[in-house]
């Protein structure tokens, strides 16, 4: 008996003593992260977090850039995730604006504070790169050669008549990464050419994507030739063997993927602890896996790399063109995605009419030159090419503004919307008769 108590009070003291322990008793092991990145780029990562600090085990939720932010939102007030972790800046600045995002001190040590012209840390200290991405073309060769498609270069080559119905992209309001490539194309050529390209390029795409793992699987699988994606698509591609190349126009930019512990985080502990090993020697390492191909933060990491690999720290002329401003994106990315989607992705049937006319044509002035013929095609281009909103009133309260999410705003963003789709509509359909105009005077 005496020996029995004796062992039931040794059971008493542990428990007593474990709930004394305030580490024990507050520190779930479970670290939720929201992440746009697929299963390509998290499985790897999550083992090697899980095995150098055990005491954690990552729970990925997997949700577009857009979603993550709206989830987040929405469930501040009970909120369960620790981290929220994807590619687009301008998304991290919405999250900081909206008070979604706590201050933390990374211990890692030997990463620059730039990459390129870009930061790669929020200056606050609510957000830090831990690796870094560029945008591109990448294309199936095997498929450019049965279809006699030359190698793009820069995204005006993606507009020739070549590549009509040959080239995919995924809608910007749909992935952060795409929005970034096209706000990338509106920075480095300025508003009205930025669209221009865009339009030009858009005249020539077979499908606009839902999500951005669509494009780089097509283009992998020969089903589409070639597909807008940011770089470590192709890169992984090439290494998993499939016959990819990739390619940085010069107008592109190299911004840092990011990661931020969410305001409340219910494991702050373990928040904090997977940023400093996605920081660390070892998470550094991991991104240069053959799944996943980014681009590390820490210059040293790249002694370990392939011969190669891309070094955006020796090699300044990626990205050097365009100065991206993460704040200009912010103000205006809602109204980007919104252009986006009601002049090409909503509209994408009469734009290509539209295009193909104009390709008609030229080929038609090849053959035989005639002046009032070049000058429809001409206003054709002109009429694909114009915007219904300048860049100032694109950022502006009254139509940014209208963009909020704010349920007394959105009569005014329907009506932006149907505005301009009925824009798009109208002068695609103008642009497709003065090509045809031109092709009957060019005969």
């Amino acid at each position: 008996m005496l020996r029995l108590l004796a062992v039931l009070g040794l059971a008493a003291a542990g428990v007593l003593g474990q709930a004394a322990d305030p580490a024990a008793a507050q520190t779930p092991a479970r670290v939720t992260v929201v992440t746009s990145f697929s299963k390509d780029v998290t499985d790897p990562i999550k083992k090697a977090f899980e095995q150098a600090a055990p005491g954690f085990t990552l729970e990925v939720q997997n949700r577009n850039t857009n979603a993550g932010v709206k989830y987040l939102e929405e469930t501040r007030a009970k909120n369960l995730v620790d981290l929220f972790w994807a590619s687009a800046p301008d998304a991290f600045e919405v999250l900081k604006s909206k008070g979604l995002l706590a201050r933390h001190q990374p211990k890692a040590t030997g990463i620059p504070d730039r990459i390129g012209a870009f930061p790669i840390n929020d200056p606050d200290g609510f957000y830090f790169g831990f690796a870094a991405s560029g945008y591109g073309i990448m294309w199936n060769t095997r498929y450019a050669r049965a279809n006699k498609l030359p190698d793009p270069k820069e995204w005006s080559d993606l507009a020739a008549p070549v590549f009509f119905d040959h080239v995919a992209i995924a809608a910007p309001s749909r992935s952060g990464t795409t929005h970034l490539t096209i706000e990338t194309i509106l920075q480095g050529e300025g508003w009205d050419n930025g669209w221009r390209t865009i339009k030009a390029m858009a005249g020539n795409f077979r499908q606009v994507t839902e999500r951005s793992f669509g494009v780089p699987e097509a283009v992998n699988s020969g089903q589409i030739g070639v597909g807008v994606v940011i770089d470590f698509f192709g890169f992984s591609a090439q290494a998993a063997g499939f016959p990819v190349k990739f390619v940085y126009p010069s107008v592109t930019t190299i911004v840092p993927a990011n990661v931020g512990i969410v305001t409340d985080a219910p494991n702050r502990a373990g928040a904090a602890a997977f940023i400093d090993f996605l920081l660390s020697d070892k998470g550094q390492e991991v991104l240069l896996e053959p799944t996943i191909r980014r681009l590390p933060v820490n210059p040293a990491t790249y002694a370990k790399a392939p011969a190669d690999y891309p070094n955006p720290f020796k090699d300044p002329s990626l990205g050097a063109k365009v100065k991206f401003d993460p704040e200009v994106s912010e103000k205006r990315t809602a109204v980007v995605d919104a252009l986006f989607d009601q002049l090409i992705t909503f509209q994408l049937d009469g734009l290509k009419a539209a295009t193909k006319a104009i390709h008609e044509a030229e080929a038609a002035l090849a053959r035989k030159d005639s002046a009032p013929a070049r000058a429809l095609v001409k206003e054709a281009r002109d009429l694909v090419a114009t915007m219904p909103v300048t860049a100032a009133e694109a950022a502006s309260p009254e139509i940014a503004g209208a963009f909020t999410g704010a349920k007394e705003k959105g009569a005014r963003q329907a009506e932006l919307e149907n505005r301009w789709a009925a824009f798009a509509r109208d002068h695609y359909a103008q642009a497709k008769a003065k090509a045809d105009d031109a092709v009957r005077l060019a005969k």
